[in-house]
């Protein structure tokens, strides 16, 4: 393990009662925030130019943003249970789902031209396509708290399971495999498709890293403060490398696919980095809860 620092630049897309708490970088060279606790949409452009977008509720919860097969961002509506979609000008819709109270959280682009996402409360994938039409796939657990999601290198979409610590797999015509974590309370939350082609998560509840073959073999990297609370996992290709937030220290972090990790402190360690990406200028982005966006250069 190392510790370094790097040029960091903050950028405020609102306060700290705001929330940032997802990035996601769009087809139009910005970077697109989600401000769970004003219901709104920020766009920053890595020149530093804001704008703010509100959505029709204050309460919607918007979390995990990420880009369409459209040209279009989607995201989930944890609180009042719908999905997102604002274009690159600014113009926010949303659809219900069809289960209630089904809590919509992680989301991603699949290799079938839809939008796949969890249902926390709902025990279920959900699969929107970019008209809006919605097909639910039940889980084959109870109270999993399928969390995040991402595509993976198979054809398939991989989650996490936070509250069955266990990674699971569906295919598109909705079969579900589940691989249970070697370590109890692991509470995964972010996932990723690694460099290396297997799928890269972070342990929230272990601080650990972890990582999965598509043979579902699987790997955990414990990493130097495990009370650190590793949030949200990225991958970076150019540096051939996955970035990770830990939000109880302030710190943004990277592991090679050979498991050495290397930490970067953000200027406040108070700062609660959530979800990050990559930008278009190579810099890597995190969504700080205290009301900013963090750009490091790598």
């Amino acid at each position: 393990m190392s510790h370094r620092t790097g040029t960091v630049r903050q950028f405020p897309v609102g306060d700290a009662a705001s929330g940032p708490y997802a990035v996601a970088a769009g087809p139009d060279g910005a970077l697109w925030i989600t401000l769970v606790h004003a219901g709104g949409i920020a766009r920053l452009t890595p020149g530093g130019h804001v704008a703010l977008y509100r959505l029709d509720s204050a309460d919607c919860g918007p979390s995990i943003v990420a880009p369409g097969p459209d040209g279009a961002l989607w995201f989930t509506r944890y609180r009042d249970h719908r999905i997102g979609r604002i274009t690159v000008t600014g113009q926010a819709s949303s659809y219900p789902l069809p289960s209630p109270d089904s809590g919509p959280f992680g989301l991603a682009a699949g290799p079938d031209g839809a939008l796949w996402f969890t249902q926390t409360s709902g025990d279920r994938i959900g699969r929107i396509t970019p008209d809006g039409r919605v097909s639910e796939f039940p889980l084959p657990v109870t109270g999993g708290f399928p969390s995040a999601i991402t595509a993976g290198p198979d054809g398939a979409l991989w989650f996490t399971l936070n509250q069955a610590d266990a990674i699971g797999r569906i295919t598109l015509d909705g079969t579900v495999t589940l691989h249970e974590l070697p370590t109890d309370q692991a509470a995964p939350v972010g996932i990723t498709e690694g460099v290396d082609g297997a799928l890269w998560f972070v342990e929230i509840g272990a601080g650990q890293i972890g990582r999965i073959g598509t043979d579902g073999a699987i790997r955990e990297f414990p990493l130097p403060d495990r009370g650190c609370r590793p949030h949200a996992i990225t991958a970076d290709p150019a540096a051939g490398v996955c970035w990770f937030t830990e939000w109880g220290t302030g710190c943004l972090g990277s592991i090679t696919p050979e498991g050495h990790i290397a930490e970067h402190p953000l200027p406040d360690p108070a700062a609660e980095p959530h979800g990050l990406t990559v930008g278009p200028d190579g810099a890597v982005y995190a969504a700080l809860e205290s009301g900013a966006v963090a750009r490091l250069e790598r």
